[in-house]
């Protein structure tokens, strides 16, 4: 019989707020600073899928064998690749396993190892799907899975969970190089596919996930001067929302030939640089448009009238994400400890 559930499987998302949701109606998580990955096991098959629907397999091979030599034999989980360097998540190791030479990425996953931290479960070893269930019921499925299929295993490790405020806040003020946040999700929700209904992320800095859909070039002849970010709306157009410069002189060079190849009409689709606003120079119209196919995270301080009100700072790019994610809806009604929560006996935090 064939999985109820098969990839692509749209993940449930998180809407971005500024503090967090309290009473007994949420359920508290670390934000770990990964990969998103939706792990499907049907038999002697695994499929890594991405938050963008992506196969991600082939970068991590040693996660397919480790999930390949769990007892159960079919199931589908929901959680986050890190690889853990030093007792730090590496996201800069994260980025080096999307290679398309594959004795590259066996090279890397023999150096360091990744691991994949649970925090939901879909469809069961019984073959059964759990998206219908609250996510009471989901978590309490998922700890017996854990328990009984997880409890030697250091490469699939389940993520804590609390309903304690004073414990979500603890986590955090301990935001660091592992945690990325607490995620609040509500108890009584089914698994909302491709929705921020259910669930809530609380980020110590605020950051976006933009499309790159035009770039600027400095006075300097030849040189990068920003980044033109985008985002979409409901119509799918692809909006100018403002600008990152913040580049070493490496990232310089390596962003100008990454975005180079990519130069062409139309970039934005929606609002574009230049056009009319209170915002537009005479520099901010003198863009190169390209395609919208490179997503770039950035931490910026205000999100006013549809723009980053000044410039955001370039923070890394997210080959794992997909540009049509980058929505204006990700940032929500905004306003103006990390590794070792996983090496508890319990991992259910009281």
């Amino acid at each position: 019989m064939p999985l109820a559930l098969r990839p692509p499987l749209a993940p449930m998302e998180a809407r971005l707020v500024d503090s967090i949701p309290t009473g007994p109606a949420w359920q508290y998580e670390p934000k770990w600073d990964g990969f998103r990955c939706l792990a499907f096991r049907d038999g002697p098959k695994v499929h890594l899928q991405s938050k963008s629907g992506q196969p991600l397999a082939r970068y991590f091979p040693d996660l397919v064998a480790s999930l390949a030599a769990l007892k159960a034999s079919r199931f589908v989980v929901d959680g986050e690749i890190m690889i853990p360097i030093g007792g730090r998540s590496s996201f800069d190791e994260l980025l080096m396993r999307i290679h398309p030479a594959a004795s590259r990425v066996h090279k890397l996953a023999a150096e360091h190892p990744a691991i994949l931290v649970v925090f939901d479960l879909l469809l069961d070893h019984q073959g059964r799907s759990l998206v219908k269930l609250p996510l009471r019921d989901r978590r309490r499925r998922l700890e017996r899975f854990a328990a009984k299929y997880l409890p030697a295993q250091r490469q699939i490790q389940l993520s804590p969970a609390t309903r304690s405020l004073a414990t979500a806040r603890r986590w955090f003020r301990s935001v660091g190089a592992s945690l990325d946040g607490v995620v609040a999700k509500r108890l009584d929700a089914e698994y909302l596919s491709a929705s921020r209904d259910g669930m809530q992320k609380i980020k110590r800095q605020r950051t976006a996930d933009c499309v790159v859909g035009g770039i600027r070039y400095a006075e300097k002849k030849g040189t990068l001067g920003s980044l033109l970010l985008g985002l979409y709306d409901d119509h799918g157009r692809l909006n100018h929302v403002g600008f990152t410069s913040s580049f070493s002189a490496d990232q310089k060079k390596e962003l100008l030939a990454r975005f180079e190849r990519l130069v062409a009409p139309p970039g934005f689709t929606g609002r574009a640089p230049g056009g009319p606003s209170r915002w537009s120079t005479r520099r901010s119209s003198e863009w190169k448009p390209v395609k919208p196919k490179i997503v770039v995270e950035v931490e910026y301080d205000q999100f006013t009238g549809g723009r980053i009100r000044h410039g955001a700072r370039f923070l890394r790019l997210r080959p794992d994400k997909s540009p049509r994610q980058c929505t204006l809806a990700q940032l929500g009604s905004q306003r103006g400890a990390g590794l070792k929560l996983l090496l508890k006996k319990n991992p259910q935090a009281k």
